[in-house]
């Protein structure tokens, strides 16, 4: 199965796509992985059709065997072990890739949230898309090795 990082953001930033590359690449000895940036869309004085828009991008991206998993200041807290269970679930679940979605600026429109097979916040503390990027590869690897039981967790 194949995992997809998915965002929304400008630019990117040379010593994050550094970190990020190097768990994607402890990653890619178990999995595939794919990244994919998107535009943001153009601010002109209205947050909700900026979601609007960037969600009818993000869904046009998907395929109907992908599980996406958003995530969003108002999703569930997940610990390491909760994420390596539903890492080892959606395996055995039928779904080609798991798409990871961080979204714009302005988070995800609703209807993301509704197409979503989980809804996830990275931290309580609002974090950039730089810092976002970075964590959830970081995560990815660790739920890994929890699953595979390599001793990198502890």
């Amino acid at each position: 199965m194949k995992l997809a990082l998915v965002s929304f953001q400008k630019r990117r930033s040379p010593w994050a796509d550094q970190a990020v590359e190097v768990y994607l690449q402890r990653v890619r000895r178990w999995r595939p992985v794919e990244i994919h940036q998107l535009k943001p869309a153009r601010f002109r004085g209205n947050e909700d059709e900026v979601r609007q828009d960037e969600s009818r991008r993000l869904q046009k991206q998907l395929k109907p065997t992908d599980l996406l998993i958003a995530l969003d200041e108002r999703g569930d807290d997940w610990a390491t072990s909760d994420f390596a269970a539903f890492l080892e679930r959606a395996q055995h679940g039928g779904h080609t890739r798991l798409v990871f979605a961080i979204g714009g600026p302005y988070g995800h429109d609703a209807s993301v949230r509704e197409r979503a097979g989980a809804v996830v916040r990275l931290s309580g503390l609002t974090l950039n898309h730089e810092v976002a990027r970075v964590v959830l590869a970081e995560g990815l690897y660790r739920a890994l090795t929890v699953i595979r039981g390599e001793p990198y967790h502890h």
